[in-house]
């Protein structure tokens, strides 16, 4: 008699997950000991000699609670043939929130281990029931194509084979495999958004709109990441055009504004007169007229890899701040630099948009990155 269905569906996930791994190669399981990790540890553990991976797990002890440390050395301390086993202990700062604090410091611990160790991947327990909720979290900021196509199976270092299975799915894995989950304290406490979203909003969702909501936000996720993937592959392109052609054919001149006559159309006033970059210092450089004639969710993955280059942090660079740069190809109107995370500006001059670390000041010596008109 073959294993539970579930069982089966979780080591098969795990096994299509490693298939492209060398013998000997190391794989970690990051477990909590909730039903999502602890089914994918035990999935691991199966799979890995099979496959003559060598298999280990790591947890993370955040310090939130009491007994946090009891519960982390109960994780360690499970029968499950993994070797090497550690407990990670963090520090969970605040920035970014409790949530985003703690995944912070769990990623963190997580990637250093895994160096430290030589694992050749970690694997998350993230199910299509987490995808499900950070699509309808993201979609509540009102996020964009890539956003919106939720976790990927891989990130670097990191794979998530669960992502088509629902967490009914490990929780019958972990019943029949004896195993007892730990149920975090925090999963259940409706000061967190994503506690919210996954014990009122799907259930809401599921009673007004039938069965199968959260595998049809999971394909949502999966037909964005298709078309995320296309826009940046387009937007990379693009990037190479508008930094290799920087330089406005019409360099010398400065950029006409609203009102203003082209000077190449015979104009003696202001535009025609001489333009001076001397002022801006160094930075990432944008060919306006390439940006003008990219559409715009290619046109604005452009602007955003720039600032990112430039020095913005990612994380704190939103579509608002990259809607305020865009202004100055679309809506051009003689504008100073516009500010971004970072200590970052964006300036428009001589046909090139221009992201520097210290953006011309205006005449109060601050960059002027007033709401434009």
């Amino acid at each position: 008699m073959g294993p539970h269905p579930a069982v089966a569906d979780v080591r098969r996930a795990v096994r299509l997950s490693l298939a492209d791994l060398e013998p000997g190669d190391l794989v970690l399981a990051a477990c909590s000991g909730g039903a999502d990790s602890l089914a994918l540890a035990a999935g691991l553990a199966f799979a890995a000699p099979r496959a003559g991976l060598r298999a280990g797990l790591l947890t993370v002890d955040h310090g939130l609670q009491s007994g946090s440390a009891r519960q982390a050395a109960e994780v360690a301390g499970l029968p499950l043939g993994l070797d090497p086993v550690e407990v990670l202990t963090v520090t969970v700062g605040t920035s970014g929130g409790p949530e985003n604090a703690a995944r912070e410091a769990r990623y963190a611990a997580l990637s250093e281990a895994a160096g430290r160790l030589g694992a050749a991947a970690v694997l998350l327990g993230h199910t299509r029931d987490d995808q499900a909720e950070t699509v309808l979290l993201r979609l509540a900021r009102g996020s964009g194509t890539r956003s919106l196509a939720g976790m990927p199976a891989r990130t670097g270092i990191y794979r998530r084979p669960l992502l088509e299975l629902g967490r009914g799915t490990t929780v019958a894995a972990c019943a029949a495999l004896g195993l007892v989950p730990w149920e975090d304290p925090h999963n259940l406490d409706g000061r967190y958004a994503r506690v919210r979203v996954r014990t009122r909003l799907l259930p809401a969702l599921e009673d007004e709109l039938g069965p199968g909501v959260a595998e049809a936000l999971a394909r949502t996720a999966g037909l964005c990441r298709d078309d995320a993937d296309a826009l940046d592959a387009w937007a990379e392109e693009a990037y190479g055009r508008a930094v290799a052609g920087e330089r406005d054919p019409a360099a010398g001149k400065r950029d006409p504004v609203a009102g203003e006559r082209d000077p190449a159309a015979g104009d003696r006033g202001p535009a025609a007169g001489d333009c001076a970059l001397s002022d801006i210092p160094k930075g990432v450089a944008l060919a306006v007229p390439v940006l003008e004639g990219l559409p715009a969710a290619v046109r604005r993955r452009v602007l955003r890899r720039a600032a990112i280059t430039a020095g913005a942090p990612p994380g704190a660079l939103s579509a608002w701040h990259i809607l305020q740069v865009e202004r100055l190809v679309t809506a051009w109107r003689g504008q100073r630099s516009v500010g971004v995370p970072g200590g970052i500006g964006a300036v428009r001059r001589c046909g090139t948009l221009i992201f520097v670390a210290d953006p011309p000041r205006g005449d109060d010596g601050d960059p002027d990155s007033r709401p434009l008109p």
